[in-house]
């Protein structure tokens, strides 16, 4: 088994919107030079080499980002840095490895959100298995209009995704854990390499290594905060038991120290 970490875009936003901490308030890019500091908000995907298929998790934001989340006013809060035509992208890092979305036997999505599901329609090739949490696909079918929050429609309407509750194996030693609270059906991702040990990638679950702690530290963006933090504390306790490594949905300094595809991986 070998695992590949994945460049799919750097966002830039108030970090407000990721720790809650007193004197923050969240602006737009309008006036990210004031006081409060902007900072990089990084996405990446997790791509595991396994006996049984390739699985592919998460998909990062998307090329046309800034007219498909203009609707929603999240493109002045989350402006992407990686130029449109560029690299730095999902496309572009499969691309460096060989691969094409067509290469790939089973999506996993750690939720809907437009920032890791928002490339999961070029998967519609009819053999890659997309799997997201079922409360996650009973809360995002149920919006009407163009979005809600940070679920746009459009990522994700008409795919045939396939469900799954609680934390389930979906090949030997690479799991799903079910972490709610940032969304309804948010999960987390282990995978136990056998020559590395356990990593944790906690996805949206926990953003920074700050909001970790201890103590947990809430988000601006959180659906149920008692969720949340039983989910947090869930993680710990797992990684506890396993010595497991987390790797964090956004955390710009720990982005600095991982191997990313195609120059380093982990086996």
């Amino acid at each position: 088994m070998k695992l590949h970490v994945l460049s799919t875009g750097v966002m830039e936003t108030d970090l407000t919107w990721l720790l809650l901490k007193g004197g923050r308030t969240i602006r737009d890019r309008h006036h990210k030079d004031d006081p409060v500091v902007w900072g990089e908000c990084p996405t990446h995907a997790v791509l595991i080499e396994h006996p049984e298929g390739r699985v592919l998790w998460d998909t990062g934001v998307p090329r046309d980002w800034e007219q498909r989340w203009a609707p929603t006013g999240f493109h002045d809060f989350f402006p992407v840095k990686e130029p449109v035509d560029g690299p730095g992208y999902l496309d572009s890092s499969l691309a460096q490895l060989e691969l094409t979305t067509d290469d790939i036997d089973v999506l996993v999505l750690s939720h809907l959100h437009f920032d890791h599901a928002a490339n999961a329609k070029l998967f519609q090739n009819g053999r890659t298995r997309i799997i997201a949490n079922r409360a996650e696909i009973e809360g995002a079918r149920a919006i009407t209009g163009y979005s809600a929050g940070a679920h746009i429609v459009s990522d994700y309407d008409g795919l045939d995704l396939e469900a799954v509750s609680g934390d389930v194996e979906i090949v030997p030693g690479v799991s799903v854990i079910e972490t709610p609270g940032h969304t309804w059906g948010t999960m987390s991702l282990q995978v136990d390499l056998p020559q590395e040990g356990t990593k944790i990638f906690t996805s949206d679950a926990v953003y920074l290594a700050d909001s970790y702690g201890p103590p947990a530290v809430g988000a601006a963006i959180v659906w149920d905060n008692l969720k949340w933090l039983e989910s947090v504390e869930k993680l710990r306790r797992i990684a506890d038991r396993t010595g497991a490594e987390l790797v964090f949905g956004h955390d710009a300094d720990q982005a600095r120290s991982l191997r990313y595809a195609p120059d380093g991986f982990y086996r």
